[in-house]
């Protein structure tokens, strides 16, 4: 198990990271070539936008990781430890049941719900429908070269959808698990703003 997250890890680690990166070369060349050569890439604003998207689904489940999604714990505080456990668990597998519900709702099958579609159906009919972006176009060399239409598929752009609540939906179990092992305690980050005020309280003084 701790060889798949350390895997996981890096794997969202690193897309986060040349998210960041695309994103912020993107747009200061897209001001250069703007404000200083009155050019511009037609589809950098989608493009960015795209990125954005990923950067914010790849982050969901990073989050969880990391224990930076901000929740309210007042009211379960209050509770015996055993009880507060509880609920902490309930918490996180909530969290599971609505990523495998975006991710593929025809599991509530099981519970009499006539329910269909999710981020796997609408990212296959993307797919099988093969319509492109708006604004992204290919290289000329790669339509080409590789006999490609001209603007990018959506289910590229799609792709984020399955995998990132799929990543999500691991995070969330993997919350549940470590909370029942005793390794967390909660699957939110409940008390930053109390541990910030308690390490700056000093900060002012002469």
């Amino acid at each position: 198990m701790q060889r798949v997250d350390n895997w996981v890890t890096r794997f969202e680690e690193g897309v986060l990271a040349f998210l960041l990166a695309a994103m912020t070369i993107v747009s200061f060349t897209q001001v250069v070539a703007r404000y200083g050569f009155n050019s511009g890439w037609t589809g950098a604003l989608e493009f960015t936008r795209i990125l954005f998207a990923w950067l914010i689904l790849f982050g969901m489940s990073y989050g969880v990781k990391i224990g930076s999604h901000l929740g309210v714990d007042a009211v379960i505080r209050l509770f015996p430890k055993p009880m507060f456990r509880v609920v902490a668990v309930f918490g996180a597998l909530c969290g599971a049941v609505y990523a495998l519900t975006l991710l593929h709702s025809e599991w509530l099958h099981i519970f009499g719900l006539n329910t269909r579609g999710g981020a796997i159906d609408y990212w296959q009919k993307m797919y099988k429908i093969g319509i492109g972006l708006d604004d992204l176009r290919y290289p000329q060399a790669i339509i080409e070269n590789f006999g490609t239409q001209e603007r990018v598929q959506r289910w590229i752009a799609y792709l984020i959808l399955p995998i990132g609540l799929a990543l999500f939906l691991f995070r969330c179990l993997q919350a549940a698990w470590q909370i029942v092992t005793g390794e967390r305690e909660l699957m939110i980050a409940a008390h930053e703003a109390e541990d910030l005020v308690a390490e700056n309280k000093d900060i002012l003084k002469d």
